[in-house]
């Protein structure tokens, strides 16, 4: 079921078989038939570790979605509540347990937090007089969720906001944790290296949580050369500008969600001819996007504009392969034919899904909206007149185009500059409060306070400095056979990514002066291995490295990582870890305040 995960250069499904095992044993200890009462918002993160049928065979038999009222009725003996410990969960499970108490059945409830118990969440239950009620108080530690043979996710959703706006460290304790469970997996990392505030709280936590598990060495040769843990903040840039890898565009305009996409249906309908297509469907099209899909791995990270000819070089060997059936004369080649069958025609189905996904896409980056969009933020990223007023801003916010649009492409002019004008932050403030509400005026503080959008302090802008060192603009980037990371965003190379491949060579010596520049220490730290532990590389053996995003990474930035650790020279292979996935839109509603009640 997982075999993509164990493709890599390191066996991902290790992680996953821990944690199934771990769930496995919570659910013996509830003897019976259990029914699961599930925090919605977990559903996807645990559908990656385990399917239904996992639960199936550990007896239980229903399941449900946490909320108010009365538990819809089952004939089991457990209920279990798989919860976030957030408090305003706390008191729907209450009224669940009243309303079961009122019925007098005989049921034993259990809660498991996920990822943390919270000394909150249960003087909560106890205030509302049901914590007694409760048998199993358990925890189950989902910190780092496979989700690809290269891509670990902790799909926490406010680590941003909670680091960077409430001055709240949970998640990096978290992170902490989760690397001390990788580290027990996959043995000590020996470097690491870190840019940000966060990375260096992070980096701290890991060294005393090794101190005081002093007493058990781990004697697993580490898989792992290198760790870098990278503060969001350090790259405001990348996550605003719109992606245009394959994958970056469906999850900018359609979202991914737990390896899962949700498309518009019309596309995909089977339509028959001669009929009728009054009969169109209308659930829309649930696809499962992982390097399990041939082809998506292969089109995944490419450029959106060198898809389409790699999808019509890939019809093309389909369409040979199926007439190959004419030449296959003796019973041999006949049966070695059919043998191939299902994973030709599974070839098919796939190309004419992508097929439309691709079609879908180009309806939107074809159109004059997107391309004047994205020359905007071309032109910030250049540094072309970013310290005034830019008039297709004005005139988005005059049409009432999305606010989140609005607040991208005001943030990435505020990065780019440094900061704006106080006339100019000014300006757009009042234009936006006045075009789309004044309740937003809490958001705008929250993009301010997260540094995304803020007055110019100091006369200096160092954007063009960091921009010309790093070489963060490539002209004519080739986007069909690409020889840079600039490809993902036709030009821009990203920040992030550019320091992880200075990293590996030739090192961070020779980028002091721009380090300083961008917010926060970097430092490096060495993690003693036992004896006997120290790797022996073979000749031309690549390094691994895990570089940890701790606020969020983009596609985008993942497809930049995939293409470092492919290129011939680089020496270097990367494995790629957040506390979320995210693109520029899921990432400014993070730190808005009420989106739900934000203009469509």
């Amino acid at each position: 079921m997982a075999a993509h995960l164990s493709y890599g250069r390191v066996n991902l499904n290790i992680l996953r078989e821990a944690a199934r095992k771990e769930l496995r044993e919570f659910l013996d200890k509830c003897a019976g038939s259990k029914a699961i009462v599930w925090d919605e918002y977990l559903t996807g993160p645990f559908g990656l570790i385990a399917q239904y049928s996992l639960l199936k065979e550990h007896e239980v038999e229903k399941m449900f979605t946490l909320k108010s009222g009365r538990l819809p009725s089952a004939d089991v003996k457990n209920i279990i509540f798989f919860v976030r410990p957030r408090l305003e969960l706390m008191d729907i499970i209450a009224e669940n347990v009243f309303s079961e108490d009122k019925l007098h059945s005989s049921r034993d409830f259990h809660i498991l937090f996920v990822p943390r118990r919270s000394m909150l969440c249960e003087q909560r239950l106890k205030e509302q007089g049901v914590l007694n009620s409760f048998i199993n108080i358990d925890e189950y530690i989902l910190d780092l969720i496979p989700y690809d043979g290269d891509l670990l996710s902790m799909e926490y959703e406010s680590a941003f906001r909670e680091c960077y706006l409430e001055n709240d460290q949970t998640s990096l304790y978290h992170t902490a944790k989760g690397l001390m469970t990788l580290q027990a997996l996959y043995g000590t990392i020996p470097q690491i290296y870190g840019k940000g505030d966060c990375a260096r709280h992070v980096a701290n936590m890991m060294l005393r949580m090794k101190r005081e598990f002093a007493g058990s060495q781990n004697q697993i040769l580490p898989v792992f050369d290198t760790l870098l843990l990278l503060d969001r903040n350090v790259d405001l840039l990348t996550p605003l500008a719109t992606q245009l890898t394959y994958e970056g565009l469906i999850d900018e305009i359609y979202g991914i969600n737990n390896g899962y996409v949700k498309l518009p249906p019309e596309k995909f309908a089977q339509k028959k001819q001669g009929e009728a297509s009054k009969d169109l469907p209308t659930e829309p099209k649930k696809l499962q996007l992982n390097s399990a899909e041939e082809l998506y791995a292969e089109i995944r990270d490419k450029n959106f504009n060198a898809v389409g000819a790699a999808l019509s070089k890939k019809a093309k060997i389909i369409s040979a392969a199926f007439e190959e059936r004419h030449n296959a004369k003796t019973v041999g080649e006949i049966k070695q034919f059919v043998s191939q069958l299902p994973h030709m025609q599974a070839a098919r189905s796939s190309l004419a899904n992508h097929t439309s996904v691709a079609e879908l896409i180009k309806d939107i980056t074809t159109s004059e909206a997107f391309f004047d969009n994205l020359t905007v933020e071309q032109e910030f990223m250049t540094g072309v007149d970013t310290d005034k007023v830019n008039t297709y801003i004005e005139d988005c916010i005059a049409q009432k185009d999305p606010l989140i649009k609005i607040l991208r492409l005001v943030c990435m002019q505020s990065v780019c500059n440094n900061g704006l004008k106080q006339k100019v932050l000014d300006y757009y403030k009042r234009e936006i409060l006045q075009t789309y509400g004044y309740e937003h005026i809490l958001t705008l503080n929250n993009l301010e306070k997260a540094s995304l959008l803020k007055p110019q302090t100091s006369s200096r802008n160092n954007y063009p400095t960091i921009r010309k060192t790093l070489k963060l603009w490539m002209e004519d980037a080739n986007e069909q056979n690409p020889n840079d990371i600039s490809y993902v965003y036709s030009g821009y190379a990203p920040l992030s990514i550019r320091l992880t491949q200075v990293l590996a060579r030739p090192g961070w010596r020779s980028i002091e002066e721009v380090l300083k520049m961008l917010p926060g220490p970097h430092f490096e730290e060495r993690q003693q291995l036992p004896s006997g532990l120290h790797k022996k590389r073979q000749q031309g053996e690549n390094r691994t490295t895990l570089v940890f995003f701790l606020g969020g990474v983009t596609y985008a930035e993942i497809a930049a990582l995939r293409f470092l650790s492919q290129m011939e020279d680089s020496g270097m292979e990367y494995i790629i870890a957040t506390t979320k996935l995210i693109n520029g839109t899921t990432w400014i509603k993070s730190l808005m305040d009420r989106p739900e009640s934000q203009t469509p």
